[in-house]
């Protein structure tokens, strides 16, 4: 097994995902999913040693930020529920945030995709999305389940799929990367792509 994770390597992942963003966040200590309240789009909220950031998951935007958060509020670690407050257009609610200090993500959606972090080569994480259990010992790879991160130079903090299961986040100490399987016209007629 460890070999056959080893020799994958990182390849796009499949239809309908498509990589929305890649943007480096110096000092991430963690990451969450809220919905945008008028629109219902996934947003993810981002927090670090630099203040807390809010992207939208469809397009990658980051739409809100906020350099200097209430220093009570600024990580989640100083709350039971490692939650910190909304910012932009979630202002007013607080965010499930994963990452350093604990908590997660969902690694499963109602449909049958699936994430798994494995780390065949210490310190150096993977990422795979895979299938209707295509994990890796059931299938070929770039057929049932795909290497789809390789995170060989920072320390991996949080990997999931937002509630909804249209986004997933892959969050390193360094820098988020959003695939969705949204698109601007899925949002517009109220379907999903």
């Amino acid at each position: 097994m460890r070999d056959r994770l080893l020799a994958a390597p990182v390849v796009p992942a499949p239809e309908p995902w498509r990589s929305v963003a890649f943007a480096p966040v110096g000092g991430l200590l963690g990451i969450g999913f809220a919905a945008h309240p008028d629109s219902g789009r996934d947003l993810v909220m981002v927090v670090s040693n630099d203040g807390h950031g809010l992207f939208d998951a469809v397009t990658g935007e980051k739409i809100a930020r906020d350099r200097d958060p209430d220093p009570e509020d600024s990580t989640p670690d100083t709350v039971a529920d490692l939650t910190c407050p909304g910012l932009g257009r979630i202002t007013g609610s607080r965010v499930h945030i994963a990452g350093l200090f604990g908590g997660g993500l969902h690694t499963t959606t109602a449909d049958g995709w699936t994430l798994e972090a494995v780390t065949p080569a210490w310190p150096n994480d993977r990422v795979l999305l895979s299938r209707d259990g295509g994990l890796p010992h059931a299938g070929p790879h770039g057929e049932r389940w795909w290497h789809i991160f390789h995170s060989h130079y920072s320390e991996l903090r949080a990997v999931g799929f937002s509630p909804s299961g249209q986004t997933i986040a892959v969050a390193t100490s360094s820098d988020i990367s959003l695939w969705t399987r949204r698109t601007d016209h899925s949002h517009a007629n109220g379907t999903e792509a």
